[in-house]
């Protein structure tokens, strides 16, 4: 009878956790600053009546359509045609300590045959490693999308020595270049770079 008991609880014990849900995975949450270079007074590169900071305008409201990932927090430090101080933005940044800072501008050259993307990052900056490698990862999904991606380079560019955190400049093309402009004000094609960098920041651990 003791034997028949011990029985019956030890497989009630086994019914009982054969029904306990699984504990569901907590995904972290991917704080990012997106720095839209320029703006207000400052149109940055401008050729033909195109700016620098009209078409990142364009590509960070995108870029926020877009996120429909809920642990993807994306923060701007403008989000209007208004010219914010370099030392304002950084005091954003550092305020909020995001994961990852991304500050998207548009190139020129006098050599209208330099064109693509370019990463740079800064050897000043204490999280230059850890810039560095989402740097890579970066370039590395731009290159399997079929974009042209010059190597990763080293700047002391103000938002990259200031950061606290990982911090890269991502040049979008040259609109000196006149395939490069192409890409850069067609709306069809800033789709996919936005999609692109939100896939990216998805990946940030």
């Amino acid at each position: 009878m003791k034997n028949t008991s011990l029985l019956l609880l030890v497989f009630a014990t086994l019914v009982s956790f054969s029904f306990v849900a699984p504990k569901a995975t907590v995904l972290k949450q991917i704080n990012v600053v997106i720095d839209a270079g320029h703006g207000g007074s400052d149109n940055g590169v401008s050729i033909d009546g195109t700016t620098e900071k009209k078409i990142v305008e364009q590509l960070i409201t995108k870029i926020q359509a877009f996120n429909k990932n809920k642990n993807i927090v994306i923060h701007f430090t403008r989000s209007t045609d208004k010219f914010i101080p370099l030392d304002d933005r950084t005091t954003f940044i550092n305020t909020i300590k995001p994961d990852l800072v991304l500050s998207l501008h548009v190139n020129s050259s006098s050599n209208t045959n330099k064109s693509g993307i370019e990463f740079y990052v800064s050897k000043e900056s204490n999280s230059y490693e850890k810039s560095n490698l989402i740097a890579e990862k970066f370039q590395s999904k731009f290159l399997s999308a079929n974009f042209k991606v010059a190597e990763i380079k080293n700047a002391n560019f103000y938002i990259l020595k200031k950061s606290e955190v990982p911090a890269i400049i991502m040049e979008l093309g040259y609109l000196s270049n006149e395939n490069d402009k192409k890409v850069l004000v067609n709306s069809m094609e800033q789709n996919q770079i936005a999609k692109k960098i939100i896939e990216c920041i998805s990946e940030l651990k």
